[in-house]
């Protein structure tokens, strides 16, 4: 079969707000390394698929800039949602046009903003989910937890082997779990069978528009109707813009809804490989703690000017570097100074940067 990818890149990235912007959100920007984040996920990725065959989903918007990053993808391979209408409907969609270019495909999808250093192992484990998924499964990728996290979603799987031998382990999904409190994520991790959601997938094209329309009596509508539309057209000529505006009065009848609730806890056709890449997803500032190195006061510092005293476990981040960033007595504080804005907050109330920027577009 053939082997594709698709990769997500549709997110706004509000949560790493004044460093992500509507025009530039996270997935590009060079928030880990001196790529950003999309450019690793394609170079990683790419290695096992040629780049004929990755697709980007993604807003009309960031069509320049992704043009600028990844100028090795055909325009044909960007695809552009007409509207945000969350994951079911951008998998579906995107399953529907690779369907078209690739018959008889099993498709990776793969968020565009992951950080994955273990990358050799990655691709193995990447290896084995297409294989598995040729025999019409669903197959993600699951975390092996480190500790009791509670800003990720959990897989519970059903393990029935005694012994564990394989170096490659795969088992039947029982429940997707949302994200827990401290306590649950502690008892997760005692039970030994629940691993961390990474939001990767493997299945073929055909069988995730099945399970779609098995599942989504809505969607099934919309995608009968998106399927009946892409059949009167030659997708080599009409693409990007062009198809954005051709589909988008069908397109923007799908209800707002993300594969894990539209699919992912209903299927009984899914399974997980446990995965062990040190793998984040970046998804706060404070989850920075776990890419960064620290000061001997626990503090990361990505700053060129910045004094302290007394100043302990603090994210400061300084983008401008004409002024000097100094501290007295702070601690686990999120400083982010950008030419076109300050942010101070809490590091654990980093997560709820998107309340303050809604407030900010109110005015």
């Amino acid at each position: 079969m053939e082997r594709v990818a698709l990769i997500m890149a549709g997110g706004s990235g509000t949560r790493f707000w004044p460093l992500s912007t509507t025009s530039r959100p996270k997935q590009f920007l060079d928030l880990v390394s001196e790529k950003t984040m999309i450019r690793e996920t394609v170079d990683r990725i790419s290695r096992i698929v040629p780049s004929e065959k990755i697709f980007i989903a993604t807003n009309i918007s960031y069509f320049e800039i992704i043009k600028k990053e990844l100028p090795e993808i055909s325009e044909k391979n960007i695809i552009f949602e007409p509207m945000a209408r969350d994951t079911a409907a951008c998998i579906g969609y995107a399953a529907e046009i690779i369907k078209k270019f690739y018959e008889d495909s099993v498709m990776a999808v793969l968020p565009s903003d992951h950080l994955i250093r273990k990358e050799e192992e990655f691709l193995s484990y990447l290896e084995f989910a297409f294989e598995k998924a040729e025999k019409d499964r669903i197959i993600t990728l699951g975390i092996k937890p480190s500790y009791p996290e509670t800003g990720y979603g959990y897989i519970e799987y059903i393990d029935k082997k005694k012994n564990h031998h394989d170096e490659m382990e795969i088992y039947k999904v029982k429940r997707f779990r949302e994200k827990p409190n401290k306590e649950l994520a502690e008892r997760y991790i005692e039970q030994g069978n629940y691993l961390w959601n990474s939001g990767m997938f493997v299945w073929k094209s055909e069988f995730i528009l099945h399970e779609i329309k098995k599942y989504m009596e809505t969607h099934k509508i919309v995608l009968e109707e998106i399927e009946d539309l892409l059949g009167k057209i030659d997708l080599n000529e009409i693409y990007g813009k062009k198809l954005s505006d051709y589909v988008s009065s069908v397109f923007e009848k799908f209800e707002k809804i993300s594969i894990d609730f539209g699919v992912m806890e209903h299927t009984r056709s899914v399974s997980v490989i446990p995965a062990d890449i040190d793998w984040n997803d970046v998804g706060s500032f404070k989850s920075l703690e776990e890419v960064f190195p620290k000061d001997e006061n626990n503090n990361i510092i990505k700053s060129e000017k910045y004094e302290e005293i007394e100043s302990e476990g603090n994210i400061i981040i300084n983008k401008e570097n004409k002024k000097i960033i100094a501290t007295i007595g702070v601690e686990d504080i999120v400083i982010v100074n950008t030419e076109d804005a300050l942010l101070v907050c809490h590091k654990d109330k980093s997560q709820e940067i998107k309340k303050i920027l809604d407030k900010i577009e109110k005015k």
